[in-house]
């Protein structure tokens, strides 16, 4: 697989993730686009969570992404089927590889409580996407995260709010299936870790 080098940003990036008055926010820094820094807003106090580098720049992050409140099962967070859709937003434009199809059945297996992943879920659906975008040559012809996971509630035959130990799992399943052993930073990995950490801030309000 050939490596492109990527390009410097003209300007600063921020993609935004919030859920009524929390949010967490990821800037890419303009003189060392590498660089990126999530930082994480509750209550209104600010606080870094998150200052690391990536082998490859995003291309068009959003200004927002906005969880509905109390999550669309109104189980009180932000679940894991809502997470995996904001990646949609973060990183639609990514073509799906084998380290997002391990992360999303991660995901798909906490949000269910089940050993296997269901037919034609979310999970069966990247490992296809996967598979094929292996063999394709043009990016263009390759299947992309918003594919998948635009409608991935609605897809799982359950879902609950994410917590530290899925966003642990998912991670380690990410990582495990990337050549450079590291994740995407605004993929799979990067929204269930968002949407635990602001739901265990909101369950100490």
């Amino acid at each position: 697989m050939s490596q492109l080098k990527p390009e410097r940003p003209q300007e600063e990036e921020v993609a935004e993730i919030k859920t009524n008055n929390n949010s967490v926010e990821q800037t890419i820094a303009e003189d060392k686009p590498e660089k990126r820094l999530i930082k994480e807003s509750i209550a209104g106090q600010m606080q870094i969570a998150e200052q690391y580098s990536n082998r490859a720049q995003i291309q068009s992050l959003p200004t927002t992404i906005t969880f509905p409140q109390g999550g669309v099962s109104g189980c009180g967070g932000i679940t894991i089927g809502e997470a995996l859709e904001a990646t949609a937003l973060t990183a639609g434009q990514k073509p799906v590889e084998w380290s997002d199809a391990a992360a999303i059945q991660a995901a798909e297996v906490r949000a269910t409580g089940r050993t296997t992943i269901s037919p034609g879920g979310v999970a069966a659906a990247a490992q296809s996407a996967a598979t094929l975008n292996a063999r394709a040559t043009r990016d263009e012809d390759k299947t992309k995260l918003a594919d998948i996971l635009a409608d991935a509630t609605s897809k799982l035959p359950a879902d609950r709010p994410a917590t530290r130990k899925d966003a642990e799992g998912v991670t380690g399943a990410e990582m495990r299936n990337d050549p450079y052993l590291t994740t995407h930073p605004a993929g799979v990995a990067a929204s269930i870790a968002a949407a635990a950490r602001l739901n265990q801030q909101n369950s100490f309000k």
